[in-house]
């Protein structure tokens, strides 16, 4: 059988991304997902195209709204969504919830709660594969609030003196939690590593075709030593900055807009209507199927919270 065309894969892992977010509000409203909820909806080609030029070697550092990263990166669905849960069989025992995902095995190196927090670990993470003469390559996904950080800019100075392996990919949409980037972000974000002789580019968030294109130049760079490159990824969140926020400080229009702009619905055009509709339903499966396993599980209990915090004496 022929292999499927990348863009067969890509349209599904977005629908993926969004289907399982979708379940997750709905779930947070039942009241099932204890903590709090940062939705990735509307984001979903930033995080497919940087991460379809990746192997399973290469690293992720992810945000406090990552869930999109760690479905990109090759995270189950099941165990991803019994995390949400509170469920014992999620990545962190159900421990974490969504700001505290690590999945070594996939490169996956964590999602983090600390607004710039994944910047410092990311170049550590670059540096240990450039000691180790490895061709793998460090992907750093921060939102535009992370470039106000001090860890920003060190992190920049550091990955550029060192000529580390390192892509920083800043997922901008639009607003620093519930502040528009307008009165929080001076300057052109992509331009911000010329001063340390870091190339950038500003590339449409939504297409994810235009995101792997960009992404695929800078992890080649990445890996035959030339060091890192910093891409601006401009896409908008749906939602509030958290699930319970309305987003009061957003027009319609302006929602309405970005909405227009759905970067499924582009992926998704791309397709023969029949190829679409199977995968779709692939989806759809896959999701139910995740939801019930979640759902089956044990919940975590709180004798289990010291576990995997000390080693053994």
């Amino acid at each position: 059988m022929a292999e499927a065309p990348a863009t067969h894969g890509r349209y599904r892992l977005m629908r993926l991304s969004r289907r399982f977010e979708e379940t997750m509000h709905e779930q947070h409203g039942a009241g099932n997902v204890p903590g709090p909820l940062h939705l990735s909806i509307g984001q979903e080609a930033v995080a497919v195209g940087a991460c379809w030029s990746l192997r399973r070697t290469d690293a992720v550092l992810s945000t406090h709204r990552g869930h999109h990263h760690c479905l990109a990166k090759g995270a189950s669905p099941e165990r991803l969504m019994a995390e949400l849960l509170g469920r014992s069989t999620g990545y962190s025992r159900g421990r974490g919830g969504s700001m505290h995902i690590a999945v070594p095995a996939i490169g996956l190196l964590g999602t983090n709660g600390i607004v710039g927090g994944g910047l410092p670990i990311a170049a550590g993470a670059a540096f240990g594969m450039q000691t180790q003469r490895r061709d793998d390559v460090t992907v750093c996904f921060f939102g535009e609030g992370a470039t106000g950080a001090g860890t920003f800019g060190e992190a920049l100075n550091i990955a550029a003196l060192w000529r580390l392996p390192l892509v920083f990919v800043c997922e901008n949409n639009q607003y620093v939690e519930l502040t528009s980037q307008d009165v929080h972000v001076a300057g052109e974000i992509w331009r911000r590593g010329e001063s340390h002789g870091i190339p950038g580019a500003r590339v449409d968030g939504n297409d994810v075709d235009a995101m792997s294109d960009a992404m695929a130049g800078a992890v080649a760079r990445a890996r035959t030593g030339e060091g890192p490159t910093l891409l601006e990824g401009l896409t908008y969140r749906w939602f509030g900055h958290y699930a319970g926020d309305r987003a009061a400080y957003r027009s319609e229009e302006e929602v309405s807009e970005w909405r227009s702009r759905d970067p499924v619905l582009r992926a998704r055009a791309t397709l023969p209507a029949d190829v679409a509709d199977r995968l779709d339903a692939e989806v759809e499966d896959e999701i139910a199927a995740a939801l019930a396993y979640a759902q089956e599980s044990p919940v975590a209990t709180a004798d289990s919270l010291a576990a995997d915090h000390y080693a053994a004496a």
